[in-house]
């Protein structure tokens, strides 16, 4: 018998959706589980019923009214057979059980997840049908659907909460050092650079006029760093809680400005390949940009960025930006997302890419470093879908 051809048919449906929306308000996994087992256990009488959730490939159950499977535990084989191959599976005769002298005559195991990445497995053993038939296996997986995308924006929101939390604890130590370095050591060479500029107009030995020179060129550079500091303290306090933005219109925009700015730079681009929405803020143009002009800035000679969407996966989006260049020294490669961290032969101030990562991370992504199959550099920032 089909499922549409069952006599409460309907009602099941209904019944279906409802557990669906509740699912769907769920605030933590446990809540999840704890429904759907529920939702099993009435609408189709089953009293064997197991979760299996699904990370990074490793399959653990999360709840279950099988009194042999603990919680946190490893599943049974035919959990492992639907998530490895994606399908729904059925199981029936001596293997259905999870021993040898278990009374078990099927097994169902239905697997569901976002685009190709399986989030959860669920389970259902009968001791008294031979097969589980469409009948069972159509609202199954439509249950199923319902709990993996449930537990997928659970931990998308868990993701966002860690970042945010994170940002907030670098926010208060970078703050911290602002006001050290902008009231006692900014007044301090604000001091010591007067006292240079005035004893160098009373000292007539060349060489003791050049070291005084060298003092107040020192200080007033180191002034004016603390002050960029400053600067990038006070926009990352400004930035707003990441909401879902196109991403399209931003990577578009970017690439044209840098473009448009650095003769040098020729930047391959196809829109197309980022027509998704991200959770990010007011300046995720600045990431972008930052990294291109990086490009043009760090490389001697003409310089070709490639932006590409690499790695798709159901949660995130990751936008690679691989250039030609001549790479990142070794010397830097290790700390280049800290804040002031730059090769020995820089002129720059080393905070643009320390900007890039605080940026990147306050909006519950990540960025890295990779080398390009071009020779050069391989930036990839990583975005929470929305």
């Amino acid at each position: 018998m089909s499922f549409e051809e069952r006599k409460d048919f309907a009602r099941q449906v209904a019944d279906l959706n409802k557990y669906g929306q509740a699912l769907n308000q769920c605030e933590t996994v446990d809540e999840v589980v704890s429904l759907t087992l529920e939702a099993i256990t009435l609408l189709f009488d089953f009293t064997d019923v197991t979760v299996v959730e699904v990370r990074d490939g490793d399959l653990r159950v999360v709840g279950s009214t099988n009194p042999t499977l603990a919680e946190g535990g490893p599943p049974g084989d035919a959990a492992r057979e639907a998530c490895e191959t994606g399908e729904t599976t059925v199981v029936t005769g001596e293997e259905a059980g999870l021993t040898g002298d278990s009374d078990v005559t099927a097994t169902l195991a239905v697997p569901e997840g976002i685009v190709d990445e399986i989030i959860a497995v669920i389970v259902v053993r009968s001791k008294t049908s031979e097969e589980f038939g469409d009948e069972y296996v159509r609202p199954m997986e439509i249950l199923a659907s319902h709990a993996a995308t449930a537990m997928s924006n659970i931990r998308s929101r868990e993701r966002l909460e860690r970042a945010r939390q994170n940002l907030e604890t670098r926010k208060e130590m970078v703050e911290m050092y602002d006001r050290l370095l902008r009231h006692d050591i900014g007044n301090d060479l604000q001091v010591i650079a007067g006292f240079a500029d005035a004893v160098a107009g009373k000292v007539e030995d060349d060489q003791a006029e050049e070291y005084l020179g060298k003092i107040e060129r020192a200080a007033r550079n180191s002034a004016d760093l603390i002050d960029r500091v400053g600067d990038l303290v006070s926009t990352l306090e400004r930035q707003r809680e990441p909401e879902a933005r196109d991403l399209r219109p931003i990577l578009d925009g970017t690439v044209t400005d840098v473009a448009d700015q650095y003769e040098s730079l020729d930047v391959e681009f196809d829109p197309r390949e980022f027509e998704y929405r991200v959770y990010a803020g007011d300046l995720l143009d600045s990431v972008f940009t930052n990294v291109l002009s990086n490009a043009a800035v760090h490389n001697e000679g003409d310089v070709t960025v490639d932006v590409y969407a690499a790695e798709p996966d159901p949660e995130t989006v990751v936008v690679g930006l691989a250039d030609d260049g001549s790479g990142v020294s070794q010397a830097v490669r290790d700390d280049i997302f800290e804040m002031g961290a730059k090769g020995p032969d820089s002129d720059g101030t080393g905070f643009g890419l320390g900007f890039v990562r605080a940026l990147t991370e306050s909006y519950g992504g990540r960025v890295d470093l990779r080398d390009s199959e071009y020779g050069g550099a391989d930036f990839r920032v990583a975005l929470e879908r929305a």
